[in-house]
């Protein structure tokens, strides 16, 4: 890409994207309850009001990572007053062949915990726009954008930075499927896809108290001990929640995709997607049952399809 048309994306550097944006809503009991119930978070100090007052809070207190949801814009935003800086520097780039895009990474910082009757907004600025990279998914440019979240009395409570690629969809031979993307083996984790590799769906079990717990993670919420093991599931579940993903389009998978939150019988939760149906008759509550599927000699992934019957 020329230097005239760097010089122009990177001149959007530091600009502020647009006017502070106030959320809809402060800070409420509601909101909190429903994303606990949604990702499985059972600390009493979000939803036990009890509970929360006896902890070093003192009261009921917000997740952290719900920061995003209070200023959440909505499916279908008012445009802003003035225009909105991102949304042209996202037309130059479409302009230019750039016109995917896909999350890479996102960076909090948290100053304090989120209370009851909260009421944020949210100024972003552009923060960088990096040279063309040559990816995966194709060459583009990585932009990261920094917002800042402030309560009723200007404070500031926290700080996200946000990380885009936006490319150009790489060419696909006909014929010529690209494997699927490597997942991000860890510590923690990587137990998880050695059973897979092995037809298992292991599940992480703490040592002392016995809850199941997925993602893995290295300490146990309920009771704290770093001591675990696994049980392998039986790979019944129901459908708990889901999409139909259609675009952006990313070679090795193919579309539509159902990406779906799974309930497995023992309890717990895991993403992955739902296979062998028509995206049309997938519905919340369906039983499923597990299908390893090996997409090449290296990676083995669990999926899941409708269960008979």
């Amino acid at each position: 890409m020329s230097d005239a048309f760097l010089e122009k994306a990177r001149s959007f550097e530091g600009r502020d994207v647009g006017p502070a944006e106030p959320g809809a809503d402060a800070v409420n009991q509601a909101m909190i309850r429903h994303w606990c119930e949604a990702i499985g978070d059972t600390n009493p100090v979000y939803t036990d009001p009890e509970a929360a007052r006896r902890s070093v809070h003192g009261g009921i207190v917000a997740p952290p990572v719900m920061l995003q949801a209070w200023v959440m814009r909505g499916v279908r935003p008012r445009p802003a007053a003035g225009g909105n800086a991102r949304d042209e520097l996202m037309a130059i780039l479409d302009a230019a062949g750039f016109t995917s895009v896909v999350a890479t990474d996102c960076e909090q910082e948290y100053h304090r915990y989120l209370r009851l009757g909260d009421h944020l907004s949210m100024t972003s600025t552009i923060e960088s726009i990096s040279d063309e990279k040559k990816t995966a998914l194709g060459a583009g440019h990585f932009v990261t954008t920094r917002s800042d979240y402030h309560d009723q009395q200007g404070e500031l409570v926290a700080s996200m930075r946000f990380r885009i690629l936006k490319f150009k969809p790489g060419e696909r031979k006909t014929g010529d499927q690209p494997k699927r993307p490597r997942p991000a083996v860890t510590q923690d984790n990587a137990f998880f896809f050695e059973g897979a590799r092995h037809g298992q769906l292991l599940i992480q079990r703490c040592k002392s108290c016995g809850e199941l717990r997925h993602p893995p993670r290295p300490m146990c919420a309920r009771c704290r001990s770093l001591e675990w093991d696994t049980v392998e599931a039986t790979g019944r579940g129901t459908l708990y929640s889901f999409v139909v993903n259609h675009h952006p389009q990313v070679p090795a998978f193919d579309y539509p995709l159902v990406v779906g939150l799974v309930q497995l019988e023992e309890g717990t939760r895991l993403v992955s997607n739902v296979i062998g149906v028509d995206p049309a008759d997938v519905r919340v509550g369906m039983p499923l049952e597990l299908e390893m599927v090996a997409f090449d000699d290296e990676l083995t992934l669990p999926q899941f399809h409708p269960a008979p019957g």
